[in-house]
C-alpha cells in the first residue's frame, strides 16, 4: 500500500514539474513546488508519524529544527555563563583559555550564586605564602611495599579513554601532551594502540573485563600478551577497570560503526560488529581471587603498580575487599575512585542518571575505609570525575585524593565543544569518531601544546590555592579547608560532612556506628553479600 502512496506522490511531482517544463521560465519555480507537493502527499497518506499526517511537510520541519538546531541554539545563543549540561559554559571557557596560553582571569566579581544551597568554597589563611611558581610540578610517588617499580605521577592525568571511543588522532594529541607535559595517559579498556606509543608519553594500561591487548583468542586474559605490552617502559602503571561511573554494573560498549578493521585487530575482535565488554572479570570472581589477581599482574609486569578502578555502588562490597587484603596480605598499589556521574561515550540514561555513588561521596567512603583498616599508608587513591578547574582537583584532594584524573576536561582541552554527538560517530571536532573525515580536521600539532598547557595551568592553579591557604603541600590540605552551603543558613566543613574515621578503628570491635552493618554485610570471599548468604550460609548461620 505505501508503494502505492509513493507512485502517487511522484504521478503528482512530475506532473507539476511537467508543467515547470512546458513553462520554461518558471521551472525553477515548479522544480521545489514539485518536490514539496510530493513530500506533503507522502506524508498525508502514511501511518508512522501522526505529526506529519496532521502536519504535511511542517510537522517534518519540527523535526529538523529539533535534530539540528536545539542542543547548538541553546548553547550559543540561550544559555548563561553558569548553565549548561553536563558542563558549564564557565567551565569549558577556562579549558578553553588555559588550552590556548590566553588570559583566564575574571571580570566583575562572580557569576555563581554563592547563596544557593550546594555552593562550596576554600579557606584562605592570613598566613599565606607568597606563590612564586616553583612549587606547580606536583607529583605523588604510586608504588607500595611490593612494587618495585613506583611511579611519580603528575597531580592531573588523562582519565580513561579508549582508541575507538575516541579518534586515533585524539589519541596522539593526547599522549603527546603528556609526554611534553610529564603526566600519565590512561588508555581505557579499549587495549594499548600505536597511538598511545608513537609519543611516548608515559602510560596507565587499563585491563577491562574484555582483557582487550591481552586478550585471547576465547576471550580469556593471555598472561603471555600481558607480559609482553607491559614490558614496553612507557607503560608505568596497570590498571584493573572493576566499572565505571557511566555505567557501572553494565559494561562496555563499542558501536559497530566505530569497530572499524584496525581497532578490532588492536582489541582482538571481530570487525564491523558492536563489541560489548562483559559487566564481570573471568579471572577472578572473589575479593581474595582479586588480590590474588592483582599480585600475578605486579609479577607479570615486572614490579610496576597495579591497582583497580571502581565507581562504588554496594559499600559492603568495598569493606569486603579490605578484609581481602587483610587476608591475603596483598594491597593494590593504588584505587582510583570513579563517580557515579561519569562520562562516556554512550550509556543507557538510567545508568548515567541513577546508578553509582556520586564521586565525593564514594572518594570519602573509599579514603575512611582504608584508614580504618589501617592500609591508606600503603595505598594511593586517585578520583575521577568532572574537573575543570584547580578548585575541582582541590576538592577531591582535600576528601584524601593523592591524585586526579579528568577525561571530559582534556577532551576540552583538544577542542570539543560539548556538541552531544560522542555515540554518534559524527562529532564535528573529530575528537569522538572514527570518521576519516571529521577525524582530519583534528591538527595533531596544534592540539598537544594545547593539552600539555591546560594540564600545567590547572595544576598551577592548585599550587596558587595551596598558597593562599598557607598550606606548603597537598600533605597538608584535608578536609577542614573546604566548606558547603548545605541549607539557607548553615555552612558546613567537609570534615564535619564527611568526618574521618580514626585510623585502624576497623580492625576490631566496637566499630564506628556507621560501619557496624557493614562490617556484619562484608565478606571477602564474594563480592556480593547475597551471594554470600547463598555460598555459605550453612556455616555462616545465616540461612535456615
Amino acid at each position: 500500500m505505501r508503494q502505492e502512496f509513493m507512485v502517487f506522490a511522484g504521478v503528482i511531482s512530475l506532473f507539476v514539474l511537467g508543467m515547470g517544463l512546458i513553462w520554461q521560465p518558471f521551472f525553477w519555480l515548479f522544480l521545489p513546488l514539485s518536490i514539496l507537493i510530493a513530500i506533503g502527499v507522502s506524508d498525508m497518506l502514511q501511518k508512522k508519524h501522526t505529526l506529519w499526517r496532521n502536519f504535511p511537510v511542517f510537522g517534518r520541519g519540527r523535526m529538523m529544527v529539533e535534530w539540528w538546531l536545539r542542543s547548538p541554539f541553546q548553547q550559543y545563543f540561550i544559555e548563561s555563563e553558569t548553565d549548561g549540561k553536563p558542563i558549564s559554559r564557565m567551565f569549558r571557557s577556562v579549558v578553553y583559555q588555559r588550552a590556548k596560553n590566553v588570559l583566564d582571569t575574571n571580570p566583575f566579581g562572580t557569576k555563581v550564586d554563592v547563596y544557593r544551597i550546594g555552593y562550596e568554597w576554600m579557606d584562605h589563611s592570613l598566613a599565606a605564602i607568597t606563590h612564586d611558581g616553583k612549587n606547580s610540578d606536583l607529583r605523588v610517588l604510586v608504588g607500595g611495599p611490593h612494587c618495585t617499580k613506583p611511579y611519580h605521577a603528575s597531580l592531573l592525568n588523562i582519565s580513561a579513554m579508549s582508541f575507538g571511543a575516541l579518534s586515533n588522532n585524539a589519541i596522539l594529541a593526547l599522549n603527546g601532551g603528556a609526554k611534553r607535559g610529564g603526566f600519565a595517559h590512561n588508555t581505557g579498556e579499549g587495549g594499548l594502540s600505536p597511538y598511545h606509543l608513537l609519543h611516548g608519553g608515559d602510560i596507565i594500561w587499563q585491563i577491562g573485563t574484555g582483557y582487550f591487548g591481552c586478550r585471547s583468542k576465547d576471550g580469556n586474559f593471555s598472561k603471555e600478551l600481558f607480559k609482553e605490552k607491559t614490558s614496553l617502559d612507557v607503560v608505568k602503571m596497570i590498571e584493573i577497570k572493576l566499572s565505571q561511573g557511566a555505567k557501572p554494573g553494565h559494561g562496555g560498549l563499542l558501536p559497530a560503526m566505530k569497530n572499524t578493521p584496525e581497532i578490532a585487530e588492536i582489541r582482538g575482535v571481530e570487525p564491523g560488529r558492536q563489541v560489548d565488554s562483559p559487566a564481570t572479570h573471568k579471572a577472578f570472581s572473589t575479593p581474595i581471587e582479586l588480590m590474588q589477581f592483582i599480585e600475578s599482574l605486579r609479577r607479570l609486569s615486572g614490579g610496576k603498580p597495579v591497582g583497580f578502578k571502581l565507581c562504588v555502588g554496594r559499600k559492603s562490597e568495598v569493606v569486603a575487599l579490605c578484609l581481602a587484603m587483610l587476608k591475603t596480605g596483598i594491597k593494590p598499589d593504588f584505587i582510583t575512585v570513579d563517580g557515579g556521574e561519569g562520562g562516556t561515550g554512550a550509556a543507557p540514561l538510567e545508568y548515567s542518571n541513577s546508578v553509582g555513588v556520586p564521586l565525593r561521596e564514594a572518594l570519602a567512603f573509599v579514603v575512611d575505609c582504608l584508614m580504618g583498616f589501617d592500609l591508606k599508608k600503603d595505598i594511593r587513591v586517585a578520583a575521577s570525575g568532572m574537573m575543570f578547574s584547580g578548585f575541582h582537583l582541590v576538592k577531591n584532594l582535600a576528601l584524601g585524593a593523592d591524585w586526579c584524573n579528568s577525561a571530559r576536561g582534556m577532551m576540552l582541552a583538544l577542542g570539543c565543544i560539548q556538541a552531544l554527538e560522542c555515540n554518534s560517530n559524527n562529532c564535528p571536532t573529530g575528537v569522538a569518531t572514527q570518521d576519516p573525515h571529521l577525524v582530519t580536521g583534528l591538527v595533531v600539532e596544534d592540539k598537544i601544546p594545547r593539552v600539555a598547557s591546560f594540564h600545567r595551568l590547572s595544576v598551577k592553579s592548585v599550587s596558587e590555592l595551596l598558597a593562599a591557604a598557607g598550606l606548603e603541600s597537598t600533605d597538608h590540605l584535608n578536609r577542614s579547608h573546604i566548606n558547603r552551603r548545605v541549607n539557607a543558613t548553615t555552612t558546613l566543613r567537609y570534615d564535619e560532612i564527611y568526618p574521618y574515621l580514626p585510623v585502624g578503628s576497623l580492625l576490631e570491635k566496637p566499630y564506628p556506628e556507621r560501619f557496624v552493618y557493614l562490617m556484619e554485610e562484608a565478606d571477602e570471599r564474594c563480592f556480593s553479600a547475597d551471594h554470600c548468604l547463598v555460598s555459605f550460609g550453612d556455616s555462616m548461620g545465616e540461612v535456615d
